[in-house]
């Protein structure tokens, strides 16, 4: 699982550790030389995911509560995972987690004053079939202010975990929305250096998954190394 992070002509498409424009990241950042530690076989070999391990698959994120439904734009988010060769990886595990329509987490630490949703948690997870393929049903989260530079505002998007074969092999990303004009403001998006690669992050309306009367579908595969690879945070 793990990418070389070489694309678009051999430069390097992870974002750096240190992103001026990106403020968080000059305390974030390491700043000592990385340390190799020895893996030994159950690093690299287990566990293994799957239907049975991973008890209770979320791929609904609208039912999960009793007494209502949550407040927002149902969306269908689907995809593929996918190693360097375009060949399917089974058997993996994706989590997502994101802000409800307001945009605001379901968590503590988010002290936005937009309303938080009873009927929303904002976290899933699934493993992929055997075409690597995998689909959650979700509401589309809603852009908010991160005091990072003065009217700061976090484009739409949803968080992606991808687990390899061990809890040692795990790829976070996030996904965005097309023709979300607060794309060009963020830096979080911009520092990826390859306009091709950032481009990779971005979903597609997808005709094929939309449901009549009900969700729009949103494509997004994801890339796991080589030329065409979904950029990834660097953990």
């Amino acid at each position: 699982m793990n990418s070389p992070g070489e694309g678009d002509g051999g430069a390097r498409i992870e974002p750096p550790y240190d992103s001026p424009g990106y403020a968080s990241s000059a305390l974030r950042r390491p700043t000592w030389p990385l340390v190799i530690m020895p893996e030994r076989l159950a690093e690299r070999h287990g566990p293994l995911f799957d239907a049975e391990r991973i008890q209770g698959e979320v791929t609904d994120l609208t039912s999960q509560h009793r007494g209502g439904e949550p407040i927002g734009e149902r969306i269908v988010v689907s995809g593929r995972l996918l190693d360097y060769s375009g060949r399917p990886l089974a058997g993996q595990l994706i989590e997502i987690w994101q802000a409800n329509a307001a945009g605001r987490y379901a968590h503590a630490a988010d002290r936005h004053p937009a309303p938080l949703d009873p009927y929303f948690s904002g976290a899933g997870r699934t493993i992929t079939r055997a075409d690597g393929s995998y689909s959650f049903l979700t509401i589309k989260p809603g852009p908010y202010p991160w005091r990072n530079h003065p009217n700061a505002w976090r484009p739409a998007h949803i968080h992606f975990s991808v687990f390899g074969p061990s809890f040692s092999e795990r790829l976070i990303t996030q996904m965005y929305f097309p023709g979300d004009p607060l794309l060009d403001y963020d830096p979080i998006y911009q520092s990826i250096r390859s306009e091709k690669a950032r481009g990779r992050l971005i979903s597609a309306f997808d005709w094929e998954t939309t449901r009549p009367e009900w969700a729009i579908g949103y494509r997004f595969d994801i890339v796991i190394g080589g030329h065409l690879a979904t950029p990834m945070e660097d953990l």
